[in-house]
């Protein structure tokens, strides 16, 4: 059960139900007993009626008729009978020595009480056990039962009073659900229960330590990024003025500025995960027209890939909505590159931007190898790289999608991946919200 709620007022009910079990158990068998005696008292008195009688003469039997089965009695002088009720045997009910008894005839149980006058007469009176018994549970069961009835009602209670118990945790969850993603200062909790003290200062501990984390990771990520900016600047300097020593399209020198080429391309990517990780970032929203932020971006990236002979298209119209502009031209640049990279010479790309009910869909697809089902989860992945890779086209870092996911989750959109129209290829399809809602 994942519930503490549920499983305190499960467990209240269960001891409140096993005492209140024991209770009525206990108070059955008492009542049982009480009611035994008052029965026996009864009987006492029924025979103290019949005391007081005049019996007819010792050589006389009389038979009193009746229909009360339940109940009869016999008086004995010695060992004659001088009196019976009907439905009284003739001969002895009981042991007619004094005091209570049960006894068995006429096919049921009896309670007897036999006393001794002065006289020397022997009084015995007997009820069915049976009936005892109905006569008594009835009475006991009439004050358990209610008991019983109030089970549900008490478990009701018990919900109700576990989940006021448990406002001050709600709050808490509450407040920290409430807070933006780069929010990690302490909880402040006036007065807390002191049940939730140590769990405050637990989560605040951890806050200190996410914050002081995610500040490292920051700056160094940006720090080393800028630093090894330098060295690749002198790096592009010294490989331009050995060019003019070596013949032109020499292949180590190609080699080379390619190396360089894909390190500054690692380094701005390194860059672009840090400044658009939703952990550690706050985004700067807007409304904007996606189909205007697409069409400058894919206007800026046509050269590219013109010179690999491919066809980058463009569809659709003004589709306003609420984002960070900046870091929608890196998705979607990203996006292009990694589809250009992927896209065989000659190939098609083809961007779409669309209204798809309340969201608004930009879909970017390729007429490249796409990307086998069971690698679509992990393409995401930091530094990972698919295997079907156009070994002639520029080498990636294993960022690009890393960084669209963190984008897409600082919009609170949805990222699909999926076939292209083309024969072969791949489609990246990422639905964004028209508001800004918080997340």
């Amino acid at each position: 059960m994942n519930s503490i709620r549920a499983t305190l007022a499960v467990m209240l009910v269960a001891a409140f139900s096993l005492t209140s079990f024991l209770a009525a158990l206990n108070g059955y068998r008492a009542s049982m007993e009480e009611a035994e005696m008052l029965l026996d008292k009864q009987l006492r008195y029924g025979s103290n009626i019949l005391l007081a009688m005049d019996v007819p003469d010792s050589q006389t039997i009389a038979n009193l008729d009746g229909d009360a089965a339940e109940f009869v009695f016999q008086v004995w002088q010695g060992g004659d009978l001088l009196l019976r009720s009907g439905a009284a045997p003739t001969e002895p009910i009981a042991n007619l020595s004094e005091g209570f008894r049960y006894t068995n005839f006429g096919g049921y149980r009896w309670r007897s009480f036999t006393r001794r006058s002065p006289e020397g007469l022997v009084y015995v009176v007997a009820e069915r056990a049976d009936l005892r018994h109905i006569l008594a549970e009835k009475v006991v069961l009439e004050s358990v039962l209610p008991l019983v009835l109030w089970l549900p009602v008490s478990a009701l209670l018990v919900w109700v009073l576990v989940g006021w118990g448990l406002r001050p945790l709600r709050a808490l969850s509450k407040q920290i659900q409430s807070r933006q993603p780069d929010d990690l200062k302490a909880v402040d909790y006036q007065e807390p229960p002191r049940e939730l003290v140590q769990l405050i200062d637990s989560t605040n501990s951890l806050f200190g330590r996410l914050s002081a984390a995610f500040e490292r990771e920051k700056h160094f990520a940006s720090h080393a990024a800028h630093e090894l900016r330098t060295p690749l600047s002198v790096l592009k300097i010294h490989l331009h003025n050995i060019a003019d020593e070596l013949p032109a399209g020499h292949e180590s020198l190609a080699h080379a500025n390619a190396g360089v080429e894909r390190m500054h391309h690692l380094v701005e990517q390194i860059l672009d995960l840090n400044r658009t990780n939703p952990e550690i970032i706050k985004g700067h929203f807007h409304e904007l027209d996606l189909h205007a932020l697409a069409q400058r971006v894919t206007a800026e990236a046509w050269p590219a890939f013109s010179s690999r002979d491919q066809n980058l298209a463009l569809n659709g119209e003004r589709l306003p909505l609420v984002g960070d502009e900046a870091m929608l031209e890196t998705l979607l640049t990203n996006l292009l590159n990694n589809a250009r990279k992927y896209t065989p010479i000659g190939g098609e790309v083809l961007v779409t931007v669309e209204e798809s009910g309340s969201m608004a869909r930009l879909r970017v697809e390729d007429s490249g190898p796409g990307i086998p089902d069971d690698e679509r989860d992990r393409v995401f992945e930091r530094f990972y790289r698919g295997s079907k890779v156009d070994t002639d086209g520029p080498a990636g870092s294993g960022l690009g999608l890393a960084i669209v996911r963190h984008i897409v989750q600082l919009h609170n959109a949805q990222i699909e991946l999926a076939d292209s129209q083309f024969e072969d290829g791949l489609a990246v399809i990422i639905d964004f919200p028209r508001e800004r809602s918080p997340r």
